[in-house]
């Protein structure tokens, strides 16, 4: 009997003990219906939203759910030790009245946005499920033009939303989101440290102009894998802007298994970098259809270094000159910026000054790349010695005619010296630069070749310049070198 009892008890106390793991590990949920939201895609929820936010963050954990429905907000902030639940089915949309929105998206800097949904100094915060995030983007534009959107003039502050800007957080999670339609930056990472992108189909207009996809801003330890994006601008880009320089540099960086397409630059660094950029590596990629493919586009006094591109398929092409490129498939530079009269030019150099300098690009490899395109690689600097050590390896470059733009250009643009440069189309277009290596690669010619297709590679001012193995000839047997001097 006595046996009998301290069996049962002993079945009761573990019972009672897995009773209360369980409940432990339930989260506490916090629906926004709860806090009065209405999904009638009119009623602005930002208040009901905001409240199911923080009641969720004060009690130190759970899962704000939004549940199928549309809803309209204006600005909200998210907070520390929260899951924002998206469900399928959900939409929380901008709301269009440009006059809610009165955060500046870059400090005293009011000419560059303002902030839709923020977060500062957040820790332990993810954004999940299979709905929808919807910046209203077309809202906030002007007339509709060919390839863009006309910007609607402001006097001080440019009104147009970003759609998620978040500041100095960190073990950051944003996964199996669609985020579209912004009207400038989508998801703008700033000083955040160890961050996970992953799942997410991120689709801007291709004519807004400003509309970037990932910025990650003086942050590190992040990591951007398996996501579908197309913007207008650049869809994946590494800088370090001037507003935020206190959270330092940019570094540990991955992006992987992504497919993008972009009318400026499909994977960017710069233009904006006052600190370093080091440590990345960008593989298993596939770039359709973009202007630029992949940019260096150092234009500040911070220096960029070992970085790794592997295993890409670039399709690039023209577009018209709203956009920033040149159909480069690969594109590796550093020129000083140029000095501006718009909106955030004096927003660009440090204070009190009136130019800046460029920074050295340093230690770059690209392997197992394969080009469509309609212009070539373009490597430069302002001096041979500020671009060094770059490495093309297992480079397959075809350039063909495919657009009705005129080519035989490239783009130094934001640069003090001439922005747009007239030269005819070759493989690899090199200037100022030094400690080049091209290796195990091809440059061939289509069908459609314009009469400014050149040679396999001109170079101008290069040290040090390391052939092995580089297969090709001129584009027009008989008329040009295959290496113009």
């Amino acid at each position: 009997m006595c046996v009998l009892v301290k069996i049962k008890l002993t079945c009761l106390f573990l019972l009672i003990f897995v009773a209360l793991q369980t409940k432990a590990t339930v989260p506490n949920i916090y629906n926004i219906k709860d806090y009065g939201a209405v999904a009638d895609g009119k009623t602005d929820n930002a208040v009901a939203i905001q409240k199911a936010i923080d009641a969720c963050s004060s009690a130190k954990g759970g899962v704000v759910i939004v549940p199928a429905g549309i809803y309209l907000s204006g600005p909200f902030n998210l907070k520390s030790n929260i899951e924002v639940n998206i469900q399928t089915g959900a939409t929380i949309l901008a709301n269009p009245d440009e006059n809610v929105y009165k955060v500046s998206a870059f400090r005293d800097n009011p000419g560059e946005g303002t902030i839709w949904i923020g977060g500062y100094d957040v820790h332990h915060l993810t954004l999940s499920g299979g709905g929808t995030i919807d910046g209203n983007g077309i809202s906030f534009m002007g007339a509709e033009l060919e390839d863009s959107y006309v910007l609607k003039p402001f006097s001080v502050t440019d009104k147009r939303p970003h759609v998620l800007t978040l500041i100095g957080g960190s073990n950051i999670r944003i996964k199996d989101l669609t985020i579209r339609n912004s009207a400038y930056w989508t998801v703008h990472l700033i000083g955040c440290d160890d961050v996970v992108v992953s799942g997410i189909t991120l689709l801007n207009s291709l004519k807004v102009r400003n509309s970037d996809g990932i910025d990650v801003d003086h942050s590190r330890n992040v990591r951007i894998s398996d996501c579908y994006i197309e913007s207008g601008d650049d869809c994946i880009c590494l800088k370090n802007r001037r507003e935020f320089q206190e959270f330092g540099p940019c570094q540990n960086i991955t992006v992987s298994n992504c497919t993008m397409t972009s009318r400026s630059c499909a994977i960017k660094i710069g233009s904006e970098n006052v600190d370093s950029i080091s440590n990345v590596i960008i593989s298993n990629c596939i770039i359709t259809k973009s202007n630029r493919g992949i940019g260096i586009q150092n234009r500040d006094e911070g220096t960029v270094s070992n970085v790794l591109f592997s295993n890409i398929i670039i399709d690039s092409h023209f577009f018209s000159d709203v956009w920033w490129g040149k159909a480069e498939p690969i594109y590796v530079t550093s020129f000083k910026r140029a000095k501006s009269a718009d909106k955030d030019g004096g927003w660009r150099f440090a204070k009190g000054q009136t130019e800046g300098k460029a920074g050295e690009v340093s230690n770059i490899r690209f392997s197992n790349i394969s080009c469509s395109s309609e212009n070539g690689i373009y490597v430069g600097g302002e001096s041979p010695g500020l671009v060094n050590n770059i490495s093309f390896d297992q480079i397959n470059l075809f350039l063909n005619k495919t657009t009705a733009i005129e080519g035989g250009i490239y783009d130094r643009r934001p640069s003090a010296v001439t922005g747009l440069v007239k030269a005819k189309t070759s493989g690899f277009y090199l200037e100022r630069a030094s400690d080049i290596s091209i290796s195990n690669s091809k440059v061939t010619w289509g069908n459609n070749k314009a009469p400014y297709f050149s040679d396999v590679i001109e170079k101008n001012e290069v040290e040090r310049l390391k052939l092995n193995g580089l297969e090709g000839e001129a584009a027009f047997s008989g008329q040009l070198h295959r290496i113009r001097r």
